[in-house]
């Protein structure tokens, strides 16, 4: 109930279920690269105060 937000008449908890899927998934996106999109994406959640629930590589 305390990541719930509320306004007069309604209660809300939005969770988003968002997949990275590039175009060309062969092995593209291994060792260096995939480290590196990583650390964006999590810069990025910290940037707009977004809170990471689960993550799978």
């Amino acid at each position: 109930m305390g990541d719930e937000k509320s306004l007069a008449h309604t209660r809300w908890n939005c969770k988003y279920h968002i997949v990275f899927a590039p175009k060309y998934r062969r092995q593209a996106f291994y060792g260096e690269k995939r480290r590196a999109v990583g650390s964006i994406l999590r810069k990025l959640c910290e940037w707009k105060n977004v809170r990471i629930l689960e993550a799978e590589c």
